[in-house]
């Protein structure tokens, strides 16, 4: 056994141990909640910088967003569109008006920024109405405001274009009345209704926005479950229970929790032993340094957590990948070259890649972008291609079964090496760049891609300068993900198309098919689900076909929830909903 190795076990060893001691000194865990109250607590440890939806663009702002605020719909655990704020809707025929019917019981959390409208000595609140989501929806694209959720209204109809670019356009969001709102469309878009869900959809008082200025987000008011309570920089972030929040279960109003509370220990070991003493409620994912230690090889809860800790382990719509820049760069080599990228993906064995270094958790990337579960989606080992069918719902017996093409690239080390001395490539030089939380799986890769004849070398960075770089051209060949920001297929897809080309767009391949800008364009336009749902297959055929990109694996969503705590649930995209949690 090698020296790292030794100290690896070493070091696990001494980790166990110190668990065991936490585990089982003073009579178990700490289930203390403040005696009386109902407290949710979990760690964040890349941090909160705001709570304004319009800047939600990752998982720790959008959970904590979640709490405060809602919008017109919302998505159930089965990734069904439901009602939030809006009652009902009506599409028309033509897929270019939506028409909403908001609830007349919502209102905005009590604070003092209503003080001058309602004239009342106290904080107060106000009704919900059409026209607040008109503002809403117009301060998203306010172009003062750099929103980074600007996009999802890149849809909606212009009434009248600015004249200089300095002015902003009006958009077509038009307020009917106080319970009706209307949205036109500049082209129909399926996904539209899916992305009105998102967090930056979320409905904002205009008295809050002006009476605390370029504060707001650090003092939001909604019309969420909770409410802001307390906010410490770097140490703690509180939510106290919102007592007219609008939704109920039979006569009892939610939510159930008399608050949340949420830390920001940035060390996520220490942050780990905290959850294992009972300090956190709730930890989501898992890291390298304590995998083995929560988890056996095949990614189930190891015997002696079982008594105090339950895991959630369900699919997760995230795909895993390298990806190759094929746009123009003079320091590009053979990343341009097709049997090189073919090759790459050949290279790896994905289910070993998973069984060593996730403890099995997964699905082995041997197919397209789009993950298990959307439509268009490839069949994964005896799963049925599904065509929009929910997670928990078999396929109907009605709806057809994709053409039993091929798509992908499962392990094969000997193509690969055959590519690679047809084409003159072994020997060739690849840097792969990553960030430190990938660095296994990037050694993995390397040690792929040398078994096969190339000479590959692990660049590591940080975060940030890989994201400066990837939107620049600069990375010829880094890791890379895509979480889905609302259930379609079209969102995985998008990432290809010409006009999305970065650091305007999302296309940090600057991958370019004009017959796969075509079938975007055409899927848009497209109502039926089964027809949408084969353009989507023929495009990840056509996109995966020229190998842009190296699919990893389908990602799962771990949740290690403490026994006491009940009805938190999980869900393909991996919002956290407190709002049904209840704590014994």
């Amino acid at each position: 056994m090698s020296k790292s190795a030794i100290n690896h076990n070493f070091q696990l060893l001494i980790l166990h141990c110190t668990l065991l001691i936490l585990l089982f000194s003073s009579c178990g865990r700490d289930n203390s909640h403040d005696e009386d109250l109902k407290i949710f607590k979990y760690n964040e440890s890349a941090g909160i910088l705001t709570l304004d939806p319009i800047y939600a663009k990752d998982l720790p702002h959008i959970w904590a967003c979640n709490q405060i605020f809602n919008g017109l719909v919302a998505f159930d655990d089965e990734m069904n569109v439901v009602p939030a704020i809006a009652k009902s809707w009506n599409i028309s025929d033509d897929g270019m008006t939506y028409t909403f019917v908001l609830r007349d019981d919502v209102y905005f959390h009590e604070d003092e920024c209503f003080l001058k409208t309602t004239g009342i000595g106290y904080a107060s609140t106000r009704k919900v109405t059409a026209h607040d989501f008109v503002y809403s929806f117009n301060r998203v694209l306010d172009r003062k405001l750099n929103s980074s959720g600007s996009w999802i209204f890149s849809n909606v109809n212009k009434r009248q274009q600015p004249i200089a670019n300095s002015q902003q356009p009006k958009y077509a969001f038009e307020a009917i009345n106080d319970t009706i709102l209307k949205i036109e469309l500049a082209q129909p878009f399926p996904a539209f209704l899916g992305i009105l869900s998102m967090t930056y959809a979320s409905v904002v008082p205009h008295e809050a926005v002006d009476f605390y200025g370029t504060e707001f987000g650090r003092h939001p008011v909604g019309t969420g479950p909770f409410k802001y309570q307390y906010w410490k920089e770097g140490v703690k972030l509180v939510f106290r229970k919102n007592p007219n929040y609008f939704e109920k279960i039979g006569e009892e109003r939610l939510p159930y929790l008399d608050a949340v509370s949420i830390s920001f220990i940035i060390d996520k070991q220490v942050a780990f032993m905290e959850f294992v003493k009972g300090k956190f409620d709730f930890m989501s994912g898992i890291d390298a340094r304590y995998k083995d230690e929560l988890l056996t090889r095949d990614g189930q809860l190891r015997q002696e957590y079982e008594d105090d800790i339950y895991l959630i382990r369900e699919p997760y719509l995230n795909t895993e990948y390298l990806a190759f820049f094929l746009g123009e760069n003079d320091t590009l080599g053979e990343e341009r070259s097709l049997a090189l990228r073919q090759a790459v993906s050949y290279s790896i064995d994905r289910e070993k890649m998973l069984r060593y270094l996730r403890n099995g958790i997964g699905t082995p990337g041997n197919y397209g972008i789009i993950p298990v579960g959307l439509p268009g989606a490839w069949e994964q080992g005896t799963r049925d291609w599904e065509q929009g069918v929910p997670f928990s719902s078999p396929v109907p017996e009605s709806r057809s079964r994709v053409p039993s093409q091929t798509i992908g690239y499962p392990y094969n080390p000997k193509k690969a090496e055959q590519l690679l001395k047809d084409n003159d490539l072994l020997g060739y030089e690849l840097k792969l760049y990553t960030t430190q939380d990938y660095i296994d799986i990037a050694k993995f890769v390397q040690s792929a891609l040398t078994e096969v004849g190339l000479n590959c070398k692990v660049e590591e960075m940080m975060p940030a300068a890989l994201r400066e770089k990837r939107a620049n051209g600069n990375l010829p060949f880094f890791r890379s993900s895509w979480v889905a920001d609302y259930p379609d297929a079209e969102n995985y897809l998008s990432l290809f198309t010409t006009n999305n080309f970065t650091p305007q767009g999302p296309n940090y391949t600057h991958y370019s098919n004009a017959k796969f800008d075509e079938l975007y364009y055409k899927s848009l336009t497209c109502n039926d689900i089964e027809e949408r749902a084969r353009i989507y297959h023929e495009m990840d055929s056509l996109m995966m076909t020229e190998a842009p990109v190296v699919i990893l694996f389908y990602d799962e969503v771990l949740r290690f929830v403490n026994k006491n705590v009940e009805g938190l649930g999980s869900n393909p995209t991996n919002m956290l909903n407190l709002k049904k949690v209840k704590i014994n």
